[in-house]
């Protein structure tokens, strides 16, 4: 049997059960990081929480005894949980793709494009249940996956149910192509959809699936693919959809230089200002990204309130750029992070796109000319950069957390504080990673080799307990998962 012609049915290793306790207790870390307006970083602290909502922060002996959950968090640092603000779930299928290993953005996906597009409702499924424990795994308990190829019998649902079986808080678009190669965009013609199936399918998901209420675990995004991939037409009825049905808006831009020559070839304009002809700007838009623009277009961002998904592992590894993040927050943009594809990225830790993050800002700093009003430190040791223009990883950390919070349009994630949800990671600070360091530990968390989450809480629920995936058996799920991967191999 063809592997893009099988249906999907229920997975036998979904095992996750509704034994919802009704209050949770968190208590004795060596280190609580709340990330609230204070950013108060709490010895000996914990965390009370009712119903996936935090009641009260603080030091442990001022919270209560005891709780229907009681996790010990002794030896431990406890964050919140981090935010996912760009990925593609289905790449999973295709990590370490040989013929797509040492490309650039528009080779990598034309190598890549028709197995997408066979991707069935089994595989798609499984590969978001990889995708997703991998996140939890490194303390992601938010996600936006941009699924973009629904053909095979593909949909968005799929990655609902996957997203809801795991207990991870999702924001999925209902992404979309519909300008192939005879039109003059970048996908084959049998990849791509009709716009009008594509608006409708996503009137259909928006209504049955999006949930504006706070502590929502699902919210739906329109999400048309990219500037080389859908038409004018589509991105101004997109917009005009998502504002009628009060849901955001994300697509790719300023990922490459061919992207930019792409858009002044063919609209006589640069990716920013084409998209702000299409009422594609504003403080319901993010960008995956956001690498190629100038000074200009960041004022642009910040006075419009469009937010940006950097994602740096994947710029390294497509060789398309550096972000300039460290500008974007000078000018108030907002910032997330995001691990991109499993295809460009080839893991989904969001731990170590943080600590990449981190890194990458100061190897940009690295990078700028010696000539210069500020030469390099290392080259004018007499001229040593202000503490203002490095990247710290209490900044990277914020990246992760409250700035993919503000990214996403959300008030109820991204800090532990009273009223946000009980979402939240912790770290084993006994670790052999992290021997030696613990000077500082909020520090060691970037500046050390990035460790597996101990504990992964998501509105309350334990969803990695004892740096193992909970809610279900995941061995079955990964070897069903690379009989995918092989049946695709067999189609190359």
């Amino acid at each position: 049997m063809r592997w893009d012609m099988l249906t999907l049915t229920h997975s036998p290793f979904v095992t996750r059960t509704d034994n919802h306790l009704t209050t949770l207790l968190v208590k004795n870390a060596d280190m609580l990081v709340t990330m609230d307006a204070d950013r108060r970083e709490i010895v000996g602290g914990g965390l009370h929480a009712e119903d996936g909502v935090i009641l009260r922060v603080g030091p442990s002996s001022e919270l209560p005894e005891s709780a229907d959950r009681v996790i010990d968090a002794t030896g431990q640092i406890v964050l919140p949980g981090f935010v996912n603000t760009h990925h593609h779930l289905n790449q999973t299928l295709t990590r370490n793709l040989p013929a797509a290993q040492n490309n650039n953005l528009f080779p990598w996906l034309t190598a890549q494009y028709r197995v997408w597009a066979r991707t069935n409702p089994q595989a798609s499924r499984t590969s978001a249940l990889i995708g997703l424990s991998e996140l939890a795994l490194s303390g992601c308990t938010t996600v936006f996956d941009h699924s973009y190829l629904f053909r095979s019998g593909n949909k968005v649902d799929y990655l609902i149910e996957a997203a809801r079986d795991l207990g991870i808080r999702f924001h999925a678009s209902r992404g979309s192509m519909s300008l192939g190669e005879s039109q003059g965009g970048l996908p084959p013609d049998e990849c791509v959809e009709m716009e009008d199936d594509i608006l409708n399918d996503s009137i259909r998901v928006i209504d049955r699936y999006h949930d504006a209420s706070h502590g929502s675990m699902t919210r739906i995004v329109l999400a048309p693919c990219s500037p080389f991939s859908v038409s004018e037409n589509l991105l101004r009825e997109s917009a005009t959809l998502a504002r009628d049905k009060h849901v955001m808006l994300h697509t790719h831009l300023c990922e490459t230089l061919d992207e930019e020559r792409y858009t002044l070839e063919r609209f006589g304009k640069r990716p920013v200002e084409w998209m702000e002809g299409l009422d594609w700007l504003g403080a319901d838009v993010w960008f995956a990204h956001a690498i190629h623009v100038d000074d200009r277009e960041i004022e642009t961002f910040a006075r419009t309130g469009c937010g940006a998904a950097h994602c740096p592992c994947s710029n390294m590894r497509l060789a398309s750029g550096i972000a300039p993040v460290k500008k974007y927050l000078a000018a108030g943009v907002k910032v997330g992070l995001g691990v991109d594809g499993s295809a460009s990225n080839d893991s989904s830790n969001l731990l170590m796109e943080a600590r990449q993050a981190m890194l990458l800002a100061r190897l940009q700093m690295g990078l700028l000319p010696p000539e210069g009003p500020r030469r390099h430190f290392l080259l004018s040791q007499s001229h040593p950069l202000r503490a203002d223009e490095w990247m710290t990883a209490r900044q990277a950390l914020e990246l992760a957390t409250i700035g993919g919070a503000s990214v996403l349009g959300r008030n109820d994630i991204g800090a532990l504080e009273t009223g946000k949800c009980a979402d939240f990671f912790s770290l084993d600070l006994n670790s052999i990673g992290y021997a030696g360091a613990l000077h500082d530990p909020v520090a060691a968390v970037l500046f050390c080799a990035p460790q597996s989450a101990r504990t992964t809480v998501v509105h309350g629920e334990v969803i990695v307990e004892d740096g193992t995936i909970a809610p279900m058996d995941m061995g079955p799920v990964v070897e069903e998962h690379n009989m995918w991967s092989r049946r695709i191999a067999e189609t190359l």
